[in-house]
């Protein structure tokens, strides 16, 4: 009995030394980006990400003196950061505000006159048939350059970017 304790033994102190084994790094000068930069250098140059969710700057489509315009087309967000995002039709227009950043963020609400609508999945469009503010709250995940439009008024100027660093 005794050799079937010891033989235990070994098996479970060789299983629980492996990883250490296994996850080691040797030493190498490879940490280095294209631009020669390291990578500690870069991560301290990076944005703080924080658990309270940041405002992303609102996005107005149309005026009351120009229903083609918007307030701003680029955004910039950082990867792993919780954002909340108001964006507002101030015209009479329909706007169908379309973005491929919807399907590479984790959606958590979209908030309608205080109503919450909680998806299991990305929402194709948000339309917006009279005036009015519809609030998104999301956690930026995959870092990209995606683009968003009101796709019948893109040639107007309705279109702009959205970075995720």
């Amino acid at each position: 009995m005794s050799n079937i304790k010891t033989i235990a033994l070994a098996g479970f102190l060789g299983l629980a030394l492996m990883p250490a084994f296994a996850f080691a790094q040797a030493d190498d000068d490879d940490d280095d980006n294209a631009a020669g930069e390291t990578k500690a250098a870069a991560k301290a140059d990076a944005p703080a990400i924080t658990r309270a969710s940041k405002t992303v700057p609102e996005l107005i489509l149309g005026s009351k003196d120009d229903e083609f315009t918007v307030n701003q087309k680029d955004f910039e967000l950082v990867a792993g950061q919780g954002y909340r995002w108001k964006i507002t039709s101030a015209a009479g227009l329909e706007y169908k505000f379309m973005t491929d950043l919807f399907r590479n963020v984790w959606m958590n609400q979209i908030v309608i006159n205080d109503l919450e609508v909680h998806m299991n999945g990305a929402p194709a469009w948000l339309e917006f048939d009279s005036p009015g503010t519809i609030n998104v709250q999301f956690t930026a995940v995959r870092p990209g350059k995606y683009t968003w439009s009101v796709p019948d008024l893109a040639d107007k100027g309705m279109k702009g970017t959205i970075t995720i660093k």
